[in-house]
């Protein structure tokens, strides 16, 4: 973004913004885009491409977002649905979002070479899953069915654990013994829907056990936390993401229980230059895997539609970094190449 051409400004926690009169500008949130387990998880793809070469073999979007997908398709990722895709023995990355243990058999069986992108805070859940299950717990899994991480978690403990996508739904669960159950949640859930449901859990079953911290990962709290922070001072949020993106999602459902029209958008052009009628301030965020070029272009676009002003809004700062895998670290060192490690 060409910030020599916008006012960029640094606004303080819970600062209200003023706008001039007649003014257009853009509130940019911080943080927003890429967490530490999307940039981990992107930097294991680009670095197994240079070392060992392409082809690359992809278990499922390394993230979801199609701009970063298809950037990584065009230096020899090739991505596929399930394991059976790959061809025997080949090298095949899995996805931030985890995988089960059958997945990790399969590939076992198949001869695979296998480097693990799956977020640490993922990882964390699929740990706490296998605690409660040895321990004789029934499990309940907040979450939503179709994500690829609710299927990674649910296979660690397929035959007692459930899953809840709402507080309706709670009310259906049977379990043998309700002094022995226990929740966990998906990690890029809505703050508020998982509180509500983990409430209905805790009065459906008092003796219910959780996890020690809670599931949904500091950079979906930290993105909803901003984009609540800041509604009440924009007409509009704008939300770079793809439709796959459970936690872009979650900041547009955020605007909107606060009354603030919000949208998801890929990019600038699927903005509908309806939405910025009579509108003079809008808000910019970005879900935990939208690259920052997108936000750069979505800027600009408002800015050549009159939103002359961009105001950065800092609610809090943000520095997680996760190491490499040691796939990725042994590999790297035995060829010599350590020292191009990226910094973490």
């Amino acid at each position: 973004m060409d910030v020599t051409t916008s006012l960029l400004e640094s606004i303080p926690n819970g600062t209200h913004v003023e706008a001039s009169p007649g003014q257009k500008r853009v509130l940019l949130l911080k943080p927003r885009g890429f967490c530490a387990g999307v940039v981990r998880a992107i930097d294991i793809v680009k670095i197994a491409l240079e070392t060992f070469g392409a082809p690359i073999y992809v278990r499922r979007e390394i993230v979801h977002n199609r701009y970063v997908v298809n950037e990584l398709a065009e230096k020899g990722a090739i991505f596929v649905h399930e394991i059976d895709d790959v061809p025997d023995g080949q090298r095949v990355i899995y996805s931030a979002h985890g995988v089960s243990p059958a997945v990790r058999e399969r590939s076992k069986g198949r001869g695979l070479r296998v480097i693990d992108a799956t977020c640490p805070l993922v990882t964390k859940v699929h740990i706490e899953a296998v605690k409660f299950a040895k321990q004789g717990y029934s499990l309940v899994l907040i979450g939503h069915r179709d994500h690829d991480e609710i299927e990674g978690t649910l296979g660690e403990a397929p035959d007692v654990t459930q899953v809840v996508s709402n507080v309706a739904e709670v009310a259906e669960l049977k379990v043998p013994d309700p002094n022995r159950v226990a929740y966990l949640t998906q990690t890029t859930l809505s703050l508020d829907e998982a509180r509500d449901i983990i409430h209905a859990l805790k009065e459906k079953f008092p003796n219910i056990a959780g996890p020690h911290s809670q599931d949904i990962c500091y950079a979906t709290e930290n993105r909803q936390v901003a984009v609540r922070n800041v509604a009440h001072n924009a007409g509009l949020v704008l939300v770079v993401g793809s439709t796959n993106s459970s936690n872009s999602n979650r900041l547009v459902e955020v605007s909107r229980n606060l009354g603030t029209v919000g949208y998801l958008i890929d990019n600038s052009q699927a903005i509908d230059p309806k939405w910025l009628a009579g509108i003079n301030t809008v808000a910019v965020t970005a879900g935990a895997s939208a690259p920052e070029v997108l936000v750069e272009d979505v800027v600009n676009y408002l800015q050549l539609n009159g939103f002359d002003s961009v105001e950065e809004v800092e609610v809090m700062p943000e520095n997680v970094r996760f190491g490499l895998p040691p796939e990725i670290v042994q590999a790297i060192g035995s060829a010599g190449g350590a020292e191009s490690l990226p910094v973490k």
